[in-house]
């Protein structure tokens, strides 16, 4: 009991539920791990011990069949997403000092089903840019190598979970912002299919390039919260409901895939050659066991520019107001993405929708065949620290702070569920991730397919790890 840190969410919620182990205890043990830890990596940048002993003794007033299915688990919540009386700062000095009275749907869904928000976990600024470092809180450091960048937006929810801090953790994605810190980090992340998780209140309400979604150590636990985090909500017109099954449940069946189409050089995009050499070798782990794998692809052409164009829309639509009255505190790579939609022509925006358009068609008619698509999760190896974003890869230089984020967006723009997993590590120990794509709204079968790819792979409980500090 002296190390709850080190069990999965699964163990753990089944403690609570069984009234081995109490929240307050699991707080505790958050808190000493955190306390340990913390400070090599800069994960957590805002504990709400008070709010969470608050919550866990109002729960602990219940019987223990009423408290949810995370039955009073601690959890971390990327600093994007209110918590109602605890500081959210979106990674902006304009937001330093916001203590919000409402908290996003999401967290609230969470909250009602047992989750207990500990801590806020570090994001870059407005989860722009997939290096987590901000002028409010500082860099988060990779903890297999501190020298080394977390990438982001989620990169504090990775290393919180990578090094024991919680069992779970929230995160939001856009252009890989979950699956890249996954991949950097060694742990699990989803990116749910829009609408699976409300979201909420927001301006944008029907945006569905941006979703939350659960990140945790293994697939199982990211099922659990799944579960937690799911449901129709008033407020978020393209929620889904929550399915008969819960996606644990569904995990749990370990459906083998029967035929993958691995997806090596989308649209001709760089990828380091240890990446591919990584996810090449993960792909023929997995046709040992009996899946067929062939190297197959939709067509991807022109759906990064198209990307590039609907999110410089979304960043234009959500964020003029700000650029108006607080330019001289937005970093330099958001000013210029909001300027960039706000120059957009009607046309530009026109094409891009349409681009999308036919993609999800051609990623139907794709799955006719194959059970999922598997790609590289991040195109290149975690990076120094203080590279605040790739000028090149394999040689090709790149323009801007999201040129390199093209090849989790290809995926973004399917509005396909996609799974990020440890694959292996390069020649130097740095992680490589593999994302697993199911189809559309496809969450089921993508994580019991996720769950044989884990097995397979053999890399479950690689974490959590003491910081790894170089100097």
């Amino acid at each position: 009991m002296n190390e709850l840190w080190r069990l999965s969410a699964c163990a753990v919620t089944d403690l609570l539920r069984r009234g081995k182990v109490s929240p307050v205890e699991l707080i505790d043990a958050a808190l000493a791990r955190i306390a340990a830890v913390n400070p090599q990596v800069n994960a957590l940048v805002t504990l709400g011990e008070d709010r969470a002993r608050a919550q866990a003794a109002r729960l602990m007033q219940r019987p223990i069949e009423a408290r949810g299915m995370l039955a009073g688990l601690p959890i971390a919540v990327k600093d994007l997403n209110d918590v109602a009386g605890l500081r959210t700062t979106y990674g902006s000095p304009i937001y330093a000092d916001n203590v919000p009275t409402r908290s996003d749907i999401m967290v609230e869904t969470l909250e009602s089903n047992g989750a207990i928000p500990l801590a806020m976990s570090n994001t870059p600024e407005f989860g722009a840019g997939a290096n987590t470092f901000n002028e409010v809180f500082g860099e988060t450091l990779n903890p297999w190598n501190t020298k080394l960048n977390a990438a982001g937006s989620s990169g504090g929810s990775a290393v919180a979970l990578a090094t024991g801090q919680v069992w779970l953790a929230t995160g939001s994605d856009l252009g890989g912002s979950l699956r890249t810190p996954a991949s950097f980090c060694s742990v699990i992340g989803l990116r749910p299919s829009p609408g699976r998780v409300a979201a909420g209140p927001r301006e944008q309400n029907f945006d569905t390039l941006s979703v939350n979604g659960p990140m945790a150590r293994n697939v199982e636990d990211v099922a659990l919260m799944l579960d937690a985090m799911v449901g129709w909500h008033l407020e978020d017109p393209i929620s889904l409901a929550k399915p008969d099954e819960p996606f644990l449940t569904s995990a749990r069946r370990r459906k083998k895939p029967k035929r993958v189409a691995l997806i090596l050089a989308p649209a001709g995009l760089p990828i380091e050659p240890e990446v591919v050499v990584g996810c090449r070798a993960a792909a023929e782990k997995l046709a040992k066991e009996g899946i067929i794998v062939e190297e197959a692809s939709p067509d991807f052409g022109g759906v990064g520019q198209a990307f590039q164009t609907l999110r410089a829309v979304d960043f234009s639509t959500g964020m003029e107001v700000l650029l108006k009255q607080h330019r001289d505190k937005l970093k330099p790579d958001v000013i210029w993405n909001i300027e960039k939609g706000l120059a957009l022509k009607s046309e530009e925006i026109g094409k891009a929708a349409l681009r999308r358009a036919r993609l999800y068609s051609d990623v139907a008619a794709f799955f006719r065949t194959y059970d999922a698509m598997i790609l590289p999760a991040a195109p290149i190896l975690p990076r120094d620290v203080k590279e605040r974003w790739p000028r090149e890869i394999n040689g090709i230089a790149l323009d801007n702070y999201v040129e390199w984020l093209k090849l989790a967006a290809l995926v973004t723009m399917t509005s396909c569920p996609s799974l990020a997993l440890p694959a292996g590590f390069s020649a130097d120990g740095r992680p490589i991730g593999i994302q697993v794509v199911g189809k559309p709204r496809g969450e089921a079968d993508l994580l019991s397919v996720g769950l044989v790819v884990e097995d397979i792979l053999g890399l479950r409980d690689a974490v959590p790890i003491d910081p790894r500090v170089r100097h």
